[in-house]
């Protein structure tokens, strides 16, 4: 297959019977789209091994499902297999997908390992079974959020002159680097794959390499003192660059991590192990992989332990790395906070999350459209008008232009009527897709992360993300999805994604109200079950109903 070829159509023609079809169809191709993509070749998204459709076999036989599909029909998709479609309702959604769901007693990576090479199912990560990757503004707000709340509890507002030591520089690791110069601070950013930082050198999410940590720290502490931004990345392993600053008793404000520890098998570098080292020992002997991944974990984390002891702001970024080293031995890692828990909740509360919206015209004035309302009809929400002012200037267009955006209940179905509008009447070029992460309050039980220390003791409970996903189906979303895994890994999440068209027609207006009402709303009725009272005034405010 011609990995070239994996891009979005652009334009106004469609190759599907209606927009609603297209919009998935093209959204399918983004995530695979080699700009975007850790691997078009091996249909891995992001996020170690997280695939959009099981293989080549399977995507070409989606993409000719979803070329005849008709209006009122439903394709299923089970782990990147279509399986079947069915006669359904024309308000009902045209796929419904399930990935790398197993039953509990199975939940674990050897089993899924074993399962995934009889061919029998895939990793599907959040957003890329979802089909709603695109690239690193979908996970930047949330990484500038937490960096904001970070700032506004610690750092009288700001991070000028503030130092952050982090690592990774993947799919989501890349949006390190500007949630924090966003702010105003310095961050350096320690990642083992040097293609992962020229990638993230060209695409302008870094600012410099340091050839050592000595200069890394001479740099740093230079545009600290000048309360310059600045972001810097180190070829290095994590827990070993983080044990020599401990050594050197250099200690950041800010200490995380967003290496892929979820999968330590394919997502993690081993200490002392090369690229090439890693592929090749993983491959050959994965148990000894894992073996010196484990130490690398435990070393890694024990050195954010003395970070924070010493006085950093040090916090898990929800990568699973502390359960990861527990299993191999770390007696307090759990003494690190999340940074759901203690940074991001109170948002979920009113119910805001992250949205994107992706322009299927492939015209990024479509995209600077939509910007231009929201700065003029949302001017009271300070931070998104903030969000949306400062993305602009950071983030360049790779694939479909798209744009992520943390909006609470009330903004999501204003703004979707509104792009709506902007449809009928030809303002914009093309129709435009809703969609989000998967990161959100309703959307994901995730105990070792979205929820990790809920009030009430319900971080294990599911039943929420199930619900999410049946009511988007009711409600009229155009794809529901269901997954397991996530960036936490086999056996600590279940979660759920949706995916709604803005066409310009009636019928998805509609649609668009009930989506986004329902998405949002169970979302603050999720946190106000759970007793937080921020989340029940939300809930009287915005006219949820919640029976008990």
């Amino acid at each position: 297959m011609d990995v070239q070829a994996l891009r979005s159509p652009i334009g106004t023609e469609k190759t599907c019977k209606t927009w609603e079809i297209e919009a998935l169809k093209r959204l399918l191709l983004n995530c695979l789209d080699p700009h975007l993509a850790q691997d078009s070749e091996q249909m891995i998204v992001y996020g170690g091994t997280g695939k959009a459709v099981r293989n080549k076999s399977a995507f070409q036989a989606i993409i000719k499902e979803l070329e005849t599909l008709a209006g009122d029909e439903t394709l299923l998709i089970q782990s990147g297999k279509p399986v079947g479609k069915f006669r359904t309702f024309a308000s009902f959604p045209r796929i419904v997908a399930s990935s790398s769901m197993l039953v509990p007693t199975a939940a674990n990576w050897e089993t899924f390992n074993e399962l995934e090479l009889k061919g029998l199912t895939s990793y599907g990560q959040s957003t890329a079974a979802a089909w709603a990757y695109i690239g690193v503004q979908g996970i930047l707000q949330t990484t500038f959020e937490t960096m904001g709340e970070i700032a506004e509890r610690h750092f009288c507002g700001k991070l000028n002159g503030r130092i952050v030591l982090t690592s990774g520089l993947g799919a989501m690791g890349a949006a390190q680097p500007l949630s924090v110069t966003m702010h105003g601070g310095v961050a350096v950013v320690v990642e083992a794959d040097k293609q992962k930082i020229t990638k993230s050198i060209l695409n302008n999410y870094c600012d410099v390499v340091a050839e050592s940590l000595c200069e890394a720290i001479d740099l740093a502490e230079e545009a600290a003192k000048k309360e310059q931004p600045l972001s810097i990345a180190l070829h290095g392993h994590a827990g070993d660059v983080y044990m020599e600053c401990v050594k050197r008793v250099w200690i950041p404000d800010i200490v995380t991590d967003q290496t892929a520890a979820h999968d330590l098998l394919n997502g993690y570098i081993p200490s002392g192990l090369s690229i090439k080292q890693a592929n090749h020992i993983r491959t050959k002997k994965p148990k000894d992989y894992l073996s010196l991944a484990g130490v690398s974990v435990v070393a890694q984390v024990r050195a954010m332990r003395l970070l924070q002891q010493a006085g950093g702001v040090v916090f898990e970024y929800g990568n699973n790395l502390r359960w990861q080293a527990e299993q191999y031995g770390s007696k307090d890692a759990r003494l690190l906070p999340g940074f759901t828990a203690e940074y991001i909740r109170p948002l979920y509360s009113e119910g805001r999350g992250p949205c994107r919206w992706i322009a299927l015209s492939g015209n990024p004035e479509d995209i600077y459209k939509i910007d231009e309302y929201i700065l003029s009809y949302f001017q009271a929400d300070k931070r998104v008008c903030r969000w949306i002012e400062c993305v602009q200037e950071s983030i360049h267009f790779n694939g479909l232009p798209a744009r992520a955006c943390w909006l609470n209940y009330e903004e999501r179905a204003l703004l979707a009527e509104a792009v709506n509008q902007m449809v009928a009447v030809g303002v914009l070029e093309a129709p435009i897709a809703f969609t989000r992460d998967h990161s959100e309050g309703s959307s994901m039980a995730a105990p070792t992360r979205e929820t990790e220390a809920m009030k009430d003791g319900s971080g294990a409970v599911a039943d929420w993300p199930i619900l999410n996903a049946l009511l988007n189906a009711s409600s009229g979303a155009s794809m529901v999805s269901v997954q397991h895994g996530g960036g936490v890994g086999i056996g600590h999440s279940i979660h759920s994604g949706m995916t709604a068209v803005a066409d310009g027609t009636f019928s998805a207006s509609k649609r668009l109200e009930h989506v986004m009402n329902a998405d949002a709303g169970l979302n603050v009725i999720r946190h106000a079950d759970a007793g937080y009272e921020s989340a029940k005034r939300s809930v009287r405010a915005f006219g949820l109903k919640k029976p008990l």
